[in-house]
């Protein structure tokens, strides 16, 4: 188990390049099941999570090439199985994803229920309805989906939520089923326009890409998609931001999709932040305190969930009382007393966060419990005063490509350590 040590209090500054959409990634990785030829993605980022989604792939028969360089080469499979295990699925959430291409493709899925970070229920009905209603066939049991479909039938669906995962889901077996289907109240996050866009070079019929009406027509078969590049991650870059800041750093960020930022870029600006387009990337930094904010996580374009641990790290020192209210996942305040430990003054209120700033942060041993939460705490500790420890960073490591180095690099002092070389073992 590796940890992060951080002596905190350097101002960082420099120049650091944002990397592929981990969410959209992801998606479209598992969208090559529905090619019958080669595909090469770029732009994708080294995580963790990227490497999982590789070996489900190849669990399933198909040859799947990283490169150093982001490049992502993924061969058809002779013959494609449809079981994606329990030992792969229970690490990352995102991997039930591939039942919509699976189904599509052959007709067929045996899908483990999925795993991750555990930051609340990930209801995955919405997925399974969608696909009942598109002529699935689906069993729950012991711990597996089972569906079958012999056609798949285009269909309207209305989600009472816009589930994320359950729009991907269904769209990417709609492309080929029988007919047109509607999918209202879809989600509209960037990484699902990104597959949408993605899908059709590969030739699929989709209207509505933004908006929360997908139209789906669906073809008999799909053609060769050439290169793609995935887009810019908005979530690393909305963290590097809030890295400048809490730091009272400056820091110009390359390849930060401002055009995908809009609540994140609001908010920033709400507290103080210093945001200039520049010909090289934007360039973040502040003047004076940081002001306190109310912020409430709603699905695109709202203020996502994944950047509210983050934001509670920054306003834990801000100048007043700030309100954070999670609207999404109901765990995702894990990292509140890990944050007290360090000094903040955070008390929770049923879906809301009461968040009093104080003057400055202390280091501490903490650990981290999920992705976004663990990102935070290395955030406050690149703030604090003293020595933080965080332990267990394999979390951080699913969605933020050499983290530790791109933080060197702006000049904190941060190494990465086994539990041996700790200093405390």
């Amino acid at each position: 188990m590796e940890k992060f040590l951080i002596r905190g209090g350097n101002r960082l500054k420099g120049t650091v390049k944002i990397g592929g959409a981990k969410n959209a990634a992801l998606k479209l990785m598992a969208a090559s099941i529905l090619s019958d030829d080669k595909v090469v993605l770029k732009n994708v980022p080294k995580i963790k999570d990227v490497f999982i989604m590789a070996k489900v792939l190849e669990e399933l028969g198909m040859k799947v090439d990283l490169s150093d360089s982001g490049t992502t080469t993924i061969t058809p499979a002779s013959s494609l199985r449809y079981e994606a295990s329990y030992e792969l699925v229970n690490q990352m959430r995102a991997s039930i994803i591939v039942l919509g291409p699976l189904l599509a493709q052959v007709g067929k899925a045996h899908v483990a229920l999925p795993g991750g970070c555990n930051i609340g229920l990930r209801k995955i009905d919405f997925h399974l309805r969608g696909l009942e209603k598109l002529g699935a066939k689906i069993r729950v049991k012991h711990g597996f989906i089972e569906a079958e479909a012999t056609v798949l039938k285009g269909t309207n669906i209305d989600f009472n939520f816009p589930s994320v995962g359950a729009t991907e889901n269904i769209l990417m077996a709609a492309v080929k089923a029988k007919g047109t289907t509607i999918i209202k109240n879809a989600a509209r996050e960037p990484e699902i326009t990104d597959l949408v866009y993605f899908l059709k070079q590969m030739g699929a019929k989709i209207d509505g890409a933004g908006t929360s009406c997908l139209v789906i027509k669906g073809v008999e078969k799909l053609r060769p998609t050439g290169e793609y590049t995935v887009v810019s991650d908005r979530i690393e870059a909305g963290t590097f931001m809030v890295v400048a800041v809490l730091s009272g750093g400056d820091v110009l960020i390359q390849n930060a999709p401002l055009n995908l930022m809009g609540m994140i870029k609001n908010k920033l600006i709400d507290a103080g932040v210093k945001i200039n387009e520049t010909d090289g990337g934007l360039r973040v930094s502040r003047n004076g305190e940081i002001k306190p904010l109310d912020i409430a996580t709603l699905p695109y374009p709202g203020f996502p969930t994944d950047m509210q641990a983050q934001m509670m790290a920054l306003l834990s020192v801000a100048n007043g009382t700030s309100i954070i209210t999670e609207n999404v996942f109901e765990n995702r305040f894990m990292l509140i007393d890990e944050l007290n430990r360090m000094g903040a003054n955070i008390r929770v209120q049923g879906p809301h966060a009461i968040v009093k700033g104080v003057d400055s942060l202390t280091g501490a041993s903490v650990r981290v419990t999920d992705l976004r939460g663990g990102a935070a705490l290395v955030l406050a500790g690149l703030a604090a005063k003293g020595v933080t420890e965080v332990n267990d960073v394999s979390h951080i490591d699913r969605g933020y490509e050499n983290f530790e180095i791109k933080l060197k690099s702006l000049g904190a002092d941060i190494s990465r350590l086994d539990e041996q070389n700790s200093p405390n073992a």
